[in-house]
């Protein structure tokens, strides 16, 4: 069995897993660690199955909600294709911690991929990636990741960048703000990934919860949830020689 598990707030990671996927022909079971947290938990996997797992790269590390959920799994032998997915600046240690994460819940590493997509916060870093160039490539990458586990010789496992301790991260200023276009429908409420958004009131959020993911910004219906231009505007300054240029993706086997 062939399945694709990504954390994909505002869309970018999940084009980077659909493209890396894509090779397998639709024969993918999709696992939205968003929409559908509790999934994962239901799935027995075996030494038979290919995972690809597909995260964002916060501040370097993989956002510590993914942690959690992984922690909880059983991967019995299954193989594992990781991809971090980064706003146009670095990865850092979240192939590292995302490798250790894995392996520590019984998953066998077997590749790994990181791949830019457009900087979650700054549209302009990253803007419209994975563009066409990206999606040949990874659809590239994981051509070749097939054809490593057909040889099935995983003695050996990838090199992957990072460091141990990880880098440390306490997550950025920005936080969601609600406007008077909120009707509290509670769509954001329901699938806020760090629960930083009280179902009972949803025109609030809880700023030590939220991880700045900016899901219930992509997905109100009423574009009644927003960032501080200000803000952003700062951050972009700040970011701005880190980010600058296109970055290229890479493939670790």
């Amino acid at each position: 069995m062939i399945y694709e598990i990504f954390f994909s707030p505002t869309g970018g990671t999940k084009k980077v897993a659909d493209a890396l996927s894509a090779p397998f022909q639709g024969n993918v079971t999709r696992v939205d660690l968003i929409k559908n947290p509790r999934q994962i938990q239901t799935i027995s996997f075996t030494g038979g199955d290919v995972c690809l797992v597909a995260v964002p790269a916060y501040g370097g590390r993989v956002p510590g909600t993914v942690v959690e959920q992984l922690r909880q799994v059983k991967g019995n032998g299954a193989k594992a294709v990781l991809a971090a997915v980064f706003g146009n600046r670095h990865i850092d240690d979240t192939l590292r911690e995302l490798s250790d994460t894995l392996k520590a819940a019984g998953f066998v590493c077997v590749a790994g991929v990181e791949a830019v997509a457009e900087h979650s916060l700054v549209h302009r870093f990253g803007a419209g990636r994975p563009d066409a160039q990206d999606i040949r490539e990874l659809t590239g990458f994981e051509e070749k990741i097939l054809a490593a586990l057909k040889k099935g010789d995983w003695e050996r496992e990838p090199s992957l960048p990072g460091n141990y301790p990880y880098k440390s991260y306490s997550g950025v200023a920005i936080k969601p703000e609600v406007t008077e276009d909120c009707i509290s429908c509670g769509v954001c409420a329901g699938e806020c990934p760090a629960n930083a958004i009280p179902e009972e009131n949803p025109g609030s959020t809880d700023r030590e919860r939220c991880i700045s993911c900016m899901h219930c910004v992509s997905i109100c219906p009423r574009h009644a949830r927003k960032i501080s231009g200000e803000l952003v505007a700062e951050t972009e300054k700040r970011i701005e020689a880190a980010c600058a240029g296109r970055k290229e993706n890479k493939l670790y086997l």
